[in-house]
């Protein structure tokens, strides 16, 4: 899928918001269809609302109280997409990312989300998000945590998956941030899948299995899409040119091992658009120089976090890699896994300037 960012005109454009569309990417209609999970979702691209593009890990709501991780924040998206007619054109999927959660599990072991954010917890969310006519969406992970550290579901599969149906839940992001191994990995999005279907209630399951196993090995789409709905292949997407070429160039180079991967039930998915430009360049030594571009124009300073798995085309930190901030200022990082995220801070208009030294052994 390729997926469009439509920016809201009016009341949106003070929260910077952004829609989502999915489509197939390179993939017509005229191209025979793949059977897909066969939960009978997502017969056609899922199209919707994903905070990641705006709002990130923006977890301070003391600072930034409109534009923090917060039910109010979708509670007010749920009031735009259904007043703004967005629900009519086929935008009905209100989706949670990362960082939604409490930093721990509760005493039954199950996720929970922030307190402070989410008063109400996620199930009162569902039910208002419901009451617009829309569908909510929420995000997880396969591994021991997040990308952004909260959480993951590695060995709560099964009551993860019933907490997310207790609630509402219409739609999984399952991301793919520490595992231990490819098996690991493999077997987590095959076990959600079933936990999942086992529930009872419908739920869009995309899955970012694809990108995190294309390092190592090349995926196996016919295995894929009897599990999921969704399937990432790339790194995120960001708000330049290039990005999106780099996106198709893949595309078009792998088409042959996706299309026919894709159809009713089951897509492609090449990921969203960030405020933010990322530009790279490889130098000596497998090193590669990365700079983040802040496109936003207007107030206080946002945390980008990112997938060490996108940077350097994919190859600068695998399997791992130190990290050397050079600009604003020049500091260590520290060492980062090809699995985990890095999280910076970025003024309006500013730029952030990193060297990725791979550590190979």
């Amino acid at each position: 899928m390729i997926i469009v960012t439509m920016r809201l005109i009016r009341r949106v454009q003070l929260l910077g918001c952004v829609l989502v569309l999915r489509f197939l990417v390179l993939v017509l209609w005229d191209v025979p269809a793949a059977w897909a999970l066969d939960n009978g979702l997502a017969m056609t691209p899922t199209m919707g609302w994903l905070h990641w593009e705006r709002f990130m890990c923006n977890i301070d709501c003391k600072e930034e109280p409109d534009s923090c991780i917060s039910e109010n924040l979708f509670m007010q998206m749920a009031d735009l997409m259904d007043s703004e007619g967005w629900k009519e054109v086929g935008y009905e999927y209100l989706c949670i990312d990362d960082c939604w959660m409490a930093p721990q599990r509760d005493s039954k072991g199950r996720l929970q989300a922030d307190p402070t954010r989410f008063p109400s917890g996620i199930h009162h969310l569902a039910n208002y998000v419901h009451s617009k006519g829309l569908k909510l969406g929420i995000y997880a992970d396969v591994g021991k945590k997040t990308c952004a550290g909260y959480p993951g579901s590695f060995g709560h599969y099964d009551i993860d998956a019933e907490t997310f149906a207790n609630w509402g839940v219409d739609l999984l992001k399952f991301d793919g941030c520490y595992c231990d191994s490819v098996e690991q990995l493999a077997d987590g999005y095959k076990h959600m899948s079933l936990a999942l279907n086992k529930t009872g209630r419908s739920i869009v399951y995309s899955c970012e299995w694809p990108l995190y196993m294309w390092p190592f090995r090349k995926p196996n789409y016919t295995e894929i899409r009897q599990y999921c709905n969704h399937w990432r292949n790339t790194g995120d997407v960001y708000d330049s040119w290039q990005s999106v070429k780099s996106i198709l160039n893949w595309a078009s180079f792998n088409q042959k091992t996706i299309v026919s991967a894709a159809g009713p039930g089951g897509w492609n998915d090449p990921d969203m658009e960030d405020n933010i430009e990322v530009w790279e360049r490889p130098l000596s030594d497998l090193a590669w120089a990365v700079a983040i571009v802040s496109l936003q124009e207007i107030g206080g300073p946002h945390s980008f976090t990112m997938n060490i798995a996108s940077l350097g085309q994919g190859v600068a930190c695998n399997p791992a890699c130190h990290i050397t901030e050079l600009l604003p200022k020049k500091k260590k990082l520290g060492f980062y896994e090809w699995t985990s995220c890095l999280k910076t801070r970025i003024n309006p208009t500013g730029t952030v300037l990193l060297r990725l030294d791979s550590q190979t052994t």
